[in-house]
């Protein structure tokens, strides 16, 4: 059976230290660990979390390698991102937003998670962005919270 890809931004590894969103993410968290799940990451979200606190960039470190993919930084991704940008998805204040969102989409998870209700999680903009993938000969981009994600395996 082949294993869940779940792209995971920079919200997601903030959410394992944050009171409201620390039992799903955690619960996440064990899923990557176990292996019974991939965790994919981007050089853009290591760079986002070079400031971040020790003890959270240390959740990183709790998966073991093999369950862990890092995607490349690649211009195919920055263009996807700024179209994004050009058809007015997110603001220029958020083009690390739409680089995740393209980064998922060229990598071709699964799913993306977030915790970013205002740019990434959001109905309205979900379809935007799917509309510009189909646009630009890319599949459509599933994006969910960690908790959408768990609950919908409960179901299964």
């Amino acid at each position: 059976m082949k294993r869940l890809s779940i792209y995971v931004d920079t919200s997601v590894i903030g959410g394992c230290e944050d009171e409201e969103f620390a039992q799903d993410t955690l619960a996440l968290w064990r899923r990557f660990s176990e292996s019974s799940a991939v965790q994919v990451l981007s050089e853009h979200t290591l760079r986002e979390l070079a400031g971040a606190p020790v003890k959270v960039r240390a959740h990183l470190e709790s998966v073991p390698k093999e369950s862990q993919i890092i995607l490349p930084d690649s211009d195919e991704a920055a263009e996807l991102a700024q179209t994004y940008l050009a058809r007015g998805i997110v603001g220029p204040g958020s083009r690390a937003d739409a680089l995740h969102v393209a980064l998922a989409t060229i990598g071709r998870v699964d799913v993306l998670v977030s915790w970013n209700f205002k740019h990434v999680v959001n109905l309205g903009k979900i379809r935007l962005f799917n509309a510009v993938n189909l646009e630009q000969g890319y599949g459509l981009i599933e994006i969910r919270t960690p908790r959408e994600v768990l609950d919908n395996e409960k179901d299964i």
